[in-house]
């Protein structure tokens, strides 16, 4: 009976964000009804807590905190084995914002779209998407230092018009055979509201480098049929083509432009958990 009675005490918990993941190293702290702290220990990697701590029988405030995370206090009654199951412990992000979990995510070019849309005339809009892509997501413990790379073949836009895309490749525009590649890269994360993010970046297009922000919405996640798990997110961004020097224009009649000054820059995103994409 003694080493049963042993074997059962001590503290059991787990720790999960809003959506299910795992909290890993998050902290459970026990206090007693002085305020005295009488056991402290932290989560594994699946979010679990196993202390053999024994403790007296009777009443206890449980504390959980996490890096990023709004703690949550609760109350708690140890048994006369010195048990004490607090069960699943949900924490939710600073901020009631979320993100999926660390770590790295890499983003699916087949199921994602990179897309950009230009007036056209002053009354319709253009519209045009890369189709030749790569890039990665870092989520980091810390949300804010979280890290966004991509890289786009500026040859594989695509506006459903050939001759179109031919002058959109040439000098005039994207000038594909000097700068082949447009790159983003972000500098830092900032919450802007629920499950809403303004990225940070450092974009180079045509051969110039300036700082974009993103507006960028997660969307969640979900397991895919090979085996994988997925995060969605949609980001949209607002360009000057001045401001990357691409400054051809050809006026209509009474003034009016026929392309657009500006750019609105649609990302609709899916990225796979891990280093690399699946096979399949």
């Amino acid at each position: 009976m003694t080493s049963t009675g042993a074997a059962a005490a001590g503290v059991r918990a787990q720790v999960r964000t809003r959506d299910g993941w795992a909290v890993q190293h998050a902290v459970l702290t026990v206090t007693d009804m002085t305020g005295a702290q009488v056991l402290r220990a932290a989560a594994d990697e699946d979010g679990a807590v196993r202390s053999a701590e024994p403790l007296a029988a009777g009443p206890y405030t449980v504390i959980v905190t996490a890096v990023g995370y709004a703690p949550v206090a609760s109350s708690a009654i140890v048994t006369a084995s010195g048990r004490m199951d607090v069960g699943t412990v949900v924490l939710a992000r600073q901020g009631g914002v979320e993100l999926p979990p660390p770590g790295p995510w890499t983003i699916d070019p087949m199921h994602s779209t990179v897309a950009a849309v230009a007036q056209h005339l002053g009354i319709s809009s253009v519209h045009g998407r890369f189709t030749e892509f790569s890039g990665r997501i870092d989520i980091s413990e810390d949300l804010a230092k979280s890290r966004v790379e991509a890289v786009i073949k500026a040859a594989s836009i695509d506006t459903g018009n050939g001759m179109r895309d031919g002058h959109l490749r040439n000098e005039d525009f994207l000038n594909v055979e000097v700068y082949p590649q447009i790159t983003y890269r972000s500098t830092g994360l900032a919450p802007a509201g629920p499950d809403r993010w303004t990225v940070h970046g450092d974009l180079s297009l045509h051969g110039v480098v300036r700082p974009v922000d993103l507006d960028l919405s997660y969307l969640g996640t979900g397991p895919d049929p090979w085996g994988g798990v997925r995060a969605a997110f949609r980001a949209t961004a607002e360009l000057r083509r001045e401001d990357f020097k691409m400054n051809y224009n050809q006026v209509v009649a009474a003034g009016i432009a026929a392309i657009g000054t500006t750019l609105k820059v649609e990302l609709d995103i899916q990225a796979v958990q891990g280093d690399s994409l699946p096979m399949a």
